[in-house]
């Protein structure tokens, strides 16, 4: 079984390891020298060198001269994991067994861009590692291999990628096999009970202190590395917050933004609540009574 791979995050990488690791026939890598917009961005060609795997960079992966590198390769199976680009027929049409593509939301849920980050910043308690048959449109391919995902009050980034990572290898050993004898039932997904999440741009990251002490904790933890991190402005300068504490508080008239001290601790004082910064960048003082 010949497999072709596409992507340029460290998920990426993650998958051709494993895969290489099953020591299975890999005949090409499509990935991205450099990435404007994914903070978790993976040139897979240093590996594939390591590796003695042919790839490509592809800037445009519906382009005709790498749909021709891929039909050269001739693939039984693509896997598509950590690419931003919609594929087209051309690409969906050439291995015989289908595109896999992967979605870290229990689809048909929570469709579309950053799910991560999401789910995090909604303050989700659970989730799921998706594979499917990819076709056009958006993440509405029929399901191969689904599990379900807890998401802890104290998950970040950081430790939900690391969790899904973890579940989607397993994943890979189950059904890959299956696949590989036409062993495999894929279940259709509910078009009626999906709805997709949009992308997020750079005010979404911007800390507001009228927010509640958990928004802005949940905030702060998804867009926590590998990402870009929640940041707030003070006299024009941009400052990046890693990790916070949320701290109860009972008094009603502290206006949001509010720098106060309660049991020697300095707290900003929320929409409701305070937090505790616990990790900022670059360092920045405090001084009880001053407003953020």
């Amino acid at each position: 079984m010949k497999i072709l791979l596409i992507g340029a995050v460290d998920f990426s990488e993650s998958v051709l390891k494993k895969l290489i690791s099953m020591k299975l026939e890999i005949v090409g890598v499509c990935t991205l020298k450099n990435s404007s917009f994914n903070s978790d961005h993976c040139d897979l060609s240093n590996l594939c060198k390591q590796k003695k795997i042919k790839w490509i960079f592809s800037d445009d992966i519906n382009s005709s001269e790498v749909v021709k590198w891929i039909k050269m390769k001739k693939p039984d199976i693509i896997f598509c994991c950590g690419w931003s680009r919609l594929l087209k027929k051309n690409v969906l049409n050439i291995p015989r067994l289908g595109v896999i593509g992967y979605h870290p939301s229990k689809l048909p849920f929570n469709r579309g861009r950053h799910p991560l980050v999401w789910a995090l910043a909604l303050g989700l308690n659970k989730t799921a590692s998706t594979f499917f048959i990819m076709k056009e449109g958006v993440d509405n391919g029929d399901i191969i291999s689904q599990k379900d995902i807890t998401i802890s009050k104290n998950d970040d980034a950081y430790s939900l990628y690391s969790k899904i990572t973890k579940v989607a290898m397993i994943q890979i050993n189950e059904f890959l096999p299956a696949l590989k004898i036409s062993n495999l039932e894929p279940k259709k997904q509910n078009n009626v009970l999906s709805n997709s999440w949009r992308k997020r741009s750079i005010l979404d990251g911007l800390i507001d202190w009228r927010m509640t002490a958990d928004s802005i904790y949940n905030l702060v933890r998804s867009i926590s590395r590998p990402y870009i991190g929640a940041h707030f402005i003070s006299n024009g300068k941009e400052f990046k917050i890693w990790k916070v504490k949320v701290i109860k508080l009972k008094e009603p008239n502290i206006e949001p933004g509010k720098i106060i001290c309660r049991n020697s601790e300095l707290l900003v004082k929320c929409g409701d609540n305070a937090i505790k910064i616990l990790e900022i960048e670059p360092l920045f003082k405090l001084t009880e009574g001053d407003y953020l």
